[in-house]
């Protein structure tokens, strides 16, 4: 069951959004559990890098239009445990990803069909960390056909699963999520809720699943209301993420809400459970992260290829002081 944790007591400081920067968790290493770096540029990466952010999983997602053939799965799949995972190394982050058929495409039911019988070429490979993100967007019957379906891989494999709520009517579908999810037998501290917020966060804790908040702009939750969230549950069984994506979203949303909660009060253990050990924990049960691997990692050596292809363009050499404004 959740409870009310208190926090110390210090006098929380206002600091307005604009004015705020990464000064106060200088030092501190942060795991964003959800970003979609295939829609990233390299910018980003090595933003992040900087900003604190030491790994991360990437969930398999919606294009963003649909796609129209089993063929286009197969080289998305394989561009998550390919190409952006070495693409992301090469700014000294460990890529994870989750591997699932998206919500919005389970509707295109001779497709998602395919799309079932593809995926466990993939879920087993090395950096598959779970199922996802699965779930309801419309709450179809299509997509919770297909949802049971893929509790059931996940059963199999042994795998978390990374449940994608839906924008509309989010109470009743995170509610629906979570009574299939235990309907199919699944262990809750094995099932990570995702995009979480005010009205459904008491109900995923009370029985017993992660509950996952995204921080992106305007929507979702923002994060002075994740610092009220978090004043009130308290760190366990809660995490952070930045969904970032081709919309409009920010890929420093975690190591920046970890510096509202500093100055807002919240103490660093706390910090480190939302922003950092929780996804570990959570995402570990996969058998497929071992922090040694992020935090004692190797420099990075951006002469390395990748299929014959690498992160520099002709003759580039990599950027080592990324504040200059002069681009040689």
């Amino acid at each position: 069951m959740c409870c009310t944790h208190s926090f110390e007591d210090r006098k929380p400081a206002t600091v307005p959004a604009e004015k705020l920067d990464l000064e106060a968790v200088q030092g501190m290493k942060f795991f964003d559990p959800h970003v979609h770096m295939t829609s990233r540029t390299t910018d980003d990466y090595q933003a992040m890098a900087d900003s604190g952010i030491v790994a991360l999983i990437e969930p398999a997602f919606w294009l963003g239009q649909p796609r129209t053939g089993i063929d286009s799965f197969r080289d998305y799949y394989s561009s998550l445990i390919g190409w952006e995972r070495f693409r992301s190394s090469q700014f000294g982050i460990k890529h994870y990803c989750t591997i699932g058929l998206n919500s919005r495409e389970a509707n295109n039911e001779k497709l998602a069909e395919e799309v079932m019988e593809l995926l466990p070429l993939f879920i087993y490979k090395e950096g598959v960390v779970g199922i996802g993100e699965i779930g309801f967007d419309d709450q179809t019957a299509a997509e919770e056909k297909y949802y049971r379906a893929q509790l059931e891989l996940a059963k199999e494999s042994g795998l978390p699963v990374q449940i994608h709520t839906p924008h509309r009517d989010k109470k009743k579908g995170t509610q629906r999520s979570m009574d299939i999810a235990i309907e199919h037998g699944l262990d809750p501290y094995k099932v990570i809720v995702d995009h979480n917020n005010e009205e459904t966060v008491k109900e995923v804790l009370d029985k017993g699943f992660w509950a996952a908040f995204t921080i992106y702009p305007f929507t979702k939750m923002g994060n002075e209301r994740m610092v009220e969230v978090a004043k009130q549950y308290g760190p366990e069984r809660i995490m952070i993420n930045s969904a970032a994506d081709w919309g409009i979203s920010d890929p420093l949303a975690v190591p920046k809400t970890a510096a509202l909660m500093k100055i807002k009060g919240i103490g660093d253990e706390a910090i480190k459970l939302i922003t950092y050990s929780n996804a570990i924990k959570a995402f570990a049960q996969s058998g497929q992260i071992d922090e040694k691997d992020f935090v004692n990692s190797a420099s990075v050596d951006q002469s390395q290829k990748f299929e014959g292809n690498t992160v520099l363009r002709g003759g580039q050499q990599p950027r080592t002081n990324k504040s200059s404004i002069i681009i040689s």
